[in-house]
């Protein structure tokens, strides 16, 4: 979110003529624009959850290892 306000502020010019073009769109055909709005919405969530889920596998398997040196210290 942040490097999109970043943008924004950075390319105003670019941001006006998106947004004019997105509002144009939205008035020409609102069915085919919020239908890629809700595509691209579902995506970002799908990929948010990929990624929370190999983000938790990761450091489940941190732990794991880390435990298993400790076990492996600890019979030496």
């Amino acid at each position: 979110m942040d490097s999109i306000i970043s943008f924004v502020q950075n390319h105003t010019v670019i941001a006006i003529v998106v947004a004019v073009i997105l509002l144009f769109l939205i008035y020409r055909k609102p069915k085919l624009v919020f239908g890629i709005i809700f595509l691209v919405f579902f995506l970002a969530v799908l990929y948010y959850l990929i990624m929370s889920m190999a983000g938790s596998g990761s450091k489940q398997k941190k732990s794991l290892l880390t435990e298993e040196e400790k076990q492996s210290d600890a019979n030496r």
